[in-house]
């Protein structure tokens, strides 16, 4: 006996084509109405068992085609459906000429003896002449479908309403979440503010008087002792240059931003005159673009550009013929800003440490620093909307590219390399 199982759902036809060949019937599958009776047409089958919701010929409309049919019309069919079970979608498929109708799920003992009493009798199964009025059928059809989309409207409604429960749940639970996290961070800004503004006042204390003491014992105690303060004084002035660094990452983090226009260059050449009367002895060719504006806060820049090209002027200090270029280009219609230098780079598979704080790719004593000045710089960065990529080899120096957001992407001045190629 050959069974044809009729399914949109692959699973499900494999399922029952195994259970069916497990009780020694042959079988083959269909995925819609159209499908089957291609192939009812070809090969025949001794029984059809069709689902109801299918594509492009539902189950309800192959079994009326497979009872007009000449030749089909006197093959068995049992509908077996998981989404038509109501008393009214079972009349419509008798109906239409069904010989049984089996809800989903249903042991393989049901459907085999349905299938084996199709095969011992006809007695059952309606003639083409015996079929009820086109008419009663067809409205007994959109009834039915009337029926389904009512349920499904009602099921998607349902769903809607829980979607929209489960929502609101979830943006009050974002709203305090996120309240907690803004008091955490406030406060935890706030102690470092703190903390870093009360320890300046006896750390510049311990450094003034112990460079006194420094002057006064000289020549007069032992070199051990003088050792001892010489580590007093420079420990003070690490500590010191740490609460400052502190005190310029809580100051990036507090506030509104208050966007201007900002001369870049003008503030890139003002630090590296800064830089050459700290350090006269260094020798430091820079070159900074001209006409480089920006739109941000001109604090948060100032503090954003000390702390680039001051980590540029101290990681070439063991370079010789140093070099720090400033500069700008235009990406995509946009403003990106550089900061590049032939120092001592860093290596890359180490870069997503550089913005995290208190981390370090050098050591101290090759190039002293609080290890802030780069968060510094990405907060700053971050707060005006614009992301920050740092690009770098050991020993070849690095480039750090930066934007200012949305605010400050149209058009700048060409760069050199543009006015170039015109």
């Amino acid at each position: 006996m050959k069974v044809m199982i009729v399914d949109d759902n692959e699973t499900n036809r494999k399922l029952l084509r195994v259970n069916l060949e497990g009780e020694g019937l042959e079988t083959c599958e269909a995925q819609d109405g159209v499908e089957a009776l291609e192939k009812l047409e070809k090969e025949g089958a001794d029984v059809i068992i069709s689902d109801i919701l299918m594509p492009r010929m539902d189950g309800y409309r192959l079994c009326q085609e497979v009872r007009r049919s000449k030749d089909l019309s006197g093959t068995p069919f049992i509908f077996y459906t998981s989404t038509y079970t109501s008393l009214g979608d079972e009349k419509l498929a008798m109906d239409c000429g069904a010989d049984r109708y089996i809800k989903k799920p249903a042991p393989l003992s049901v459907i085999m003896m349905a299938v084996l009493e199709m095969n011992e009798t006809e007695e059952l199964r309606p003639l083409p002449t015996d079929l009820p009025d086109q008419l009663l059928v067809m409205r007994e059809y959109n009834e039915a479908l009337v029926r389904k989309l009512e349920e499904r409207n009602a099921k998607l409604e349902r769903a809607r309403a829980e979607i929209m429960r489960a929502n609101a749940g979830l943006e009050r639970r974002v709203q305090e979440r996120t309240a907690e996290l803004m008091t955490a961070v406030e406060e935890l800004e706030a102690f470092s503010h703190s903390l870093a503004h009360d320890l300046r006042s006896p750390l510049m204390a311990i450094d003034g008087f112990s460079h006194i003491l420094i002057s006064e014992c000289e020549g007069r105690v032992t070199p051990q002792a003088m050792e001892h303060l010489n580590y007093i004084s420079k420990a003070a002035h690490r500590m010191n240059e740490l609460t400052t660094d502190l005190l310029r990452l809580a100051r990036a983090s507090r506030g509104q931003i208050r966007r201007e226009t900002v001369n870049l260059s003008v503030l890139a050449e003002g630090i590296f005159q800064d830089l050459r009367e700290v350090n006269p002895e260094r020798e430091v060719e820079t070159k900074v673009m001209e006409g480089m504006e920006a739109n941000g806060d001109m604090a948060l820049l100032r503090i954003a550009l000390e702390n680039l090209l001051g980590n540029a002027w101290k990681f070439t200090g063991k370079t010789k013929e140093a070099r720090i270029d400033v500069g700008m280009t235009n990406s995509g219609g946009g403003r990106q800003y550089y900061v590049k230098d032939n120092g001592a780079g860093f290596d890359m598979a180490q870069a997503s440490k550089l913005f995290g704080a208190f981390e370090r790719l050098h050591a101290a004593s090759d190039f002293p620093g609080t290890g802030i000045g780069l968060t510094t710089i990405n907060r700053i960065i971050q707060r005006h909307g614009g992301h920050i990529l740092a690009v770098g080899e050991k020993g070849k120096g690095a480039t750090f590219c930066f934007d200012l957001g949305g605010a400050d992407q149209q058009p700048g001045p060409e760069s050199p390399e543009e006015r170039t190629k015109q």
